[in-house]
């Protein structure tokens, strides 16, 4: 493996400068790149007005002044290191805000370039924003596009609140981290049933003839629930999306197999002292094949939510590692980070058919105003999350004003825009289901 050349900053001449050693997750990710399916966390933040371009790259830098963690490159090292390290900037590398023309068509290549572009890992931050605006369209987006072996959604967002602050000169309200409650109700297994086997993959459409990965943004409204009901909006998604593959596959001739869905869990703080990076732990949500047989006699929906909030609760109060145990023994520093990248992307090839299905992640209403100040406040919040093969999709959601903002997120190599059109019908009429329990 090549070592990785530092590039001419601002730093340059200081040696100095702090390091962290790579945490499991960001050294995974790390050995796990490949050009064909960029690992990206893609954000859209849609504000009603236009910022003024000095001002936010002011605001924008201050806001990584005062989360050091952000300020990271990749550090240059000899063949027989055993350590990924970052290393902590004083400042950015290169200019991190960007204004492209305006013009037609703007904010779909911005999508486009945030799905098929990956920041460097070797200049600080590995991160950039895009402020895209379009004739005959009020307002402006704020696009970011994270590098993924670095920082996650919630991460960055925090990063956009802040400057927002900074931004509008009005700080936002205090924030409690959020809660993890012991589940209710009866013992059960976290996670749901034991699944013997391989898990369901979501079943080919029609593949492109380019790799990468494309999505489809939409707007819905929150799902209602009944008062006191048992499960969150979190749960409806989930079996939305259990019950969307589940119809997907069966359309598609696929022999029935019981469905794994990743779920990132986010324990942090949402106040200015969030650790910034990657925070969140993973965890699978089970579900069997009878369960999510819809055209069978005896289905329940309402119960396969009750079910499927146990399984969630369950999860989410269990302590476990980021990426489970097997991770941290990966990572273990007692070979060269060459030989572990071999290593790991063998047994991640040889595990390939053991992953799960899917991804859903949901960082739910999003807890932050977004005040721009005269730019007004955000209206609309989309994020992705990297859809590479073997899963091939993620679902991904966020909340803002009472209104779900919906990405579905597949790799082309599995799925066409034809194919990510019925799969976003399919979820609209699971999700629409659920309302009327």
């Amino acid at each position: 493996m090549a070592t990785v050349e530092r590039p001419t900053s601002p730093d340059a001449a200081y040696p100095d400068l702090p390091r962290v050693p790579f945490p499991v997750v960001d050294e995974v990710a790390r050995h796990c790149a490949q050009d064909t399916e960029p690992n990206t966390v893609h954000i859209e933040i849609h504000l009603p007005g236009a910022v003024e371009p000095d001002r936010l790259r002011s605001a924008f830098g201050e806001a990584l002044c005062r989360y050091p963690r952000a300020l990271m490159r990749e550090r240059a090292r000899g063949p027989l290191a055993r350590r990924y390290e970052w290393e902590l900037t004083r400042r950015p590398d290169t200019e991190v805000v960007t204004f492209p023309p305006r013009a037609a068509g703007a904010l779909a290549r911005a999508r486009d370039r945030a799905l098929a572009e990956a920041p460097p890992l070797t200049s600080s931050p590995p991160l950039r924003l895009e402020v895209v605006e379009e004739p005959g369209r009020d307002g402006c987006v704020l696009v970011f596009t994270l590098n993924h072996t670095a920082l996650d959604g919630p991460a960055c967002l925090r990063l956009a609140a802040t400057a927002a602050e900074i931004y509008s000169g009005v700080p936002a309200p205090a924030l409690p981290p959020p809660a993890r409650p012991a589940p209710a109700g009866r013992p059960h297994r976290a996670g749901g049933p034991t699944l013997p086997g391989r898990p369901a993959r979501v079943a080919a459409g029609t593949p492109g003839p380019v790799p990468g990965n494309a999505m489809l943004v939409t707007e819905l409204p929150v799902p209602r629930r009944e008062a006191g009901a048992s499960y969150t909006v979190n749960d409806q998604l989930m079996v939305a999306t259990a019950l969307t593959v589940a119809d997907w596959n069966r359309a598609h001739g696929a022999p029935r197999r019981p469905l794994r869905i990743t779920m990132p869990v986010d324990d942090r703080s949402r106040g200015p002292g969030m650790p910034i990076g990657n925070g969140t732990r993973l965890v699978e949500v089970g579900f069997t094949a009878t369960e999510t047989a819809t055209g069978t006699d005896g289905f329940d929906l309402a119960l396969l939510l009750r079910r499927t909030a146990e399984r969630t609760g369950a999860l989410k109060a269990e302590p476990r590692p980021q990426l489970g145990h097997g991770a941290g023994l990966l990572t273990l520093p007692v070979l060269p980070v060459a030989a572990r990248a071999g290593l790991t992307r063998g047994l991640r090839l040889l595990a390939a058919p053991w992953t799960s299905t899917t991804l859903l992640s949901n960082i739910g209403r999003i807890p932050y105003p977004l005040d721009f100040g005269d730019a007004g406040r955000a209206f609309a919040v989309w994020f992705s999350a990297p859809a590479r093969m073997p899963r091939g999709l993620t679902v991904t959601t966020a909340s803002t004003d009472g209104r779900l903002h919906l990405v579905l997120r597949w790799s082309r190599s599995l799925l066409c825009d034809d194919d990510g059109v019925r799969l976003r019908e399919l979820f609209v009429h699971h999700l629409k289901a659920m309302e009327a329990l």
